[in-house]
């Protein structure tokens, strides 16, 4: 049975991929099932969401010398000049959503409802020992709120009011997140993708 690491410790994330890599036939790995010292410490020094998936993936499949996928997001706001883009998960420290919430705010004060545009982007790659890399993206478009509205989500998605769903993200479930979200859209091209990768 052939292996697929997802470059990932989230259980979410990694019930999501195993929804679409078991029917196929895969043994679905995570972070989690590797020991510490087969995680090497990656420098996600690339310029675009793709390049950093990219490296993450290319860094585990050096290890592991496995099938890879790894995925980068982040949130992109047209005022702000696309900030904070790849250092959304560090845009204010080390992966604290409420304080990166807190920044995005003061960073927009004052700034009218009409300049507050922005999309979320996710880059999924996918590598292999003896492939060219499979690469997929999706965005969401949306603007920034004035104040977070919902309870459920996570990161920025209190503040991202959608313009497919006339909502924040929070407000919704993640079946109906799912639908429209920038990872949703990047998964159904993975989906529609890989297998004519695989058996090429």
């Amino acid at each position: 049975m052939p292996k697929i690491l997802i470059a990932t410790k989230n259980p979410g994330k990694a019930r999501e991929y195993r929804k679409i890599f078991e029917p196929k036939g895969f043994e679905v790995t995570t972070l989690l099932d590797l020991d510490a010292d087969q995680v090497p410490v990656i420098d996600e020094n690339g310029s675009s969401f793709a390049e950093n998936a990219l490296i993450k993936a290319n860094a585990l499949m050096n290890v592991t010398h496995a099938t890879v996928l790894a995925d980068d997001s982040g949130l992109c706001v047209d005022a702000l000049d696309g900030e904070p883009g790849i250092h959304s998960a560090r845009y204010a420290g080390d992966h604290n959503d409420v304080a990166n919430r807190k920044k995005l705010l003061e960073a927009l004060k004052g700034v009218p409802a009409s300049e507050r545009t922005a999309y979320f982007h996710t880059s999924i790659v996918v590598v292999h020992p003896d492939k060219a890399p499979l690469e997929v993206s999706g965005e969401a478009f949306g603007r920034i709120l004035n104040q977070e509205n919902g309870n459920d989500g996570f990161g920025y998605d209190p503040l991202f009011y959608s313009n497919d769903l006339q909502k924040s993200f929070a407000e919704v479930s993640v079946d109906e997140k799912n639908q429209v979200s920038h990872r949703g859209k990047a998964v159904k091209k993975l989906m529609a993708e890989f297998d004519n990768w695989w058996q090429d």
